[in-house]
């Protein structure tokens, strides 16, 4: 089935890295790694990301994005508040936590500003003390009626631009050399989506402890460009 015009523009629109919700201002744990040269290289910067994306986005992260989408559209908004509640919890670093809450709070703010978000759900989200931005994603979704498949796959491709952002700046990479390592990425990126639909609950992990203690000493470098 084709996609709506307006669906695929509003999509466009809510998966950019232009949205005004910061997301500029984190790399995810992959200054850290830079920092301390694991990263350091093309070949490097491939890795880390595919790493990521198949051990901790694929398995969780667009896991539960995938949940927050159904649940919004059906307005079943109990399970949409229990998904978005496990989220919060599997993060593991205070920089994590805020990155998500901060990011959650401003795309929230923006769906009520911009009118897009019917009113029991934007109430919904608001009413909540804490929002993670993949609950403000889902919750734009099923307002303006994205297709869930091409709103996953959205999510993740605007993940890894960020990352491939984050290595054009730092590494660095040179701007050809991230535009082809982002084209590289999609066979993985389409696998992940389709991983994210299928994989039953009980399997679903974000088991990264790499990754988690690069966050912690993140929070404490020295220097450092990102908040995350």
């Amino acid at each position: 089935m084709t996609m709506p015009a307006s669906a695929l523009l509003h999509l466009l629109q809510f998966a950019s890295p232009a949205l005004p919700i910061g997301a500029y201002s984190y790399s995810q744990g992959l200054e850290a790694a830079l920092e301390r040269g694991i990263v350091f290289d093309a070949a490097g910067a491939r890795a880390w990301i595919v790493a990521h994306l198949r051990q901790v986005m694929a398995c969780w992260e667009a896991p539960i994005c995938w949940r927050l989408m159904r649940a919004f559209t059906a307005r079943d908004l109990a399970a949409a508040r229990e998904w978005s509640a496990c989220f919060i919890a599997s993060r593991e670093s205070a920089e994590s936590r805020a990155e998500t809450i901060q990011m959650g709070f401003s795309l929230t703010r923006l769906l009520a500003e911009l009118g897009v978000a019917d009113g029991a759900l934007i109430d919904a989200l608001q009413a909540e003390a804490e929002v993670a931005l993949p609950t403000a994603y889902a919750c734009a979704v099923a307002a303006l009626n994205i297709p869930h498949q091409e709103a996953l796959l959205a999510m993740l491709f605007a993940w890894a631009e960020n990352q491939v952002l984050v290595c054009v700046k730092s590494v660095p990479l040179g701007q050809v050399a991230g535009q082809r390592l982002l084209l590289s990425l999609g066979p993985e990126l389409e696998t992940a989506a389709r991983h994210a639909q299928t994989v039953a609950d009980a399997d679903m992990s974000n088991w990264a402890p790499g990754l988690a203690l690069l966050s912690m000493r993140h929070e404490v470098q020295y220097s450092r460009l990102y908040r995350s």
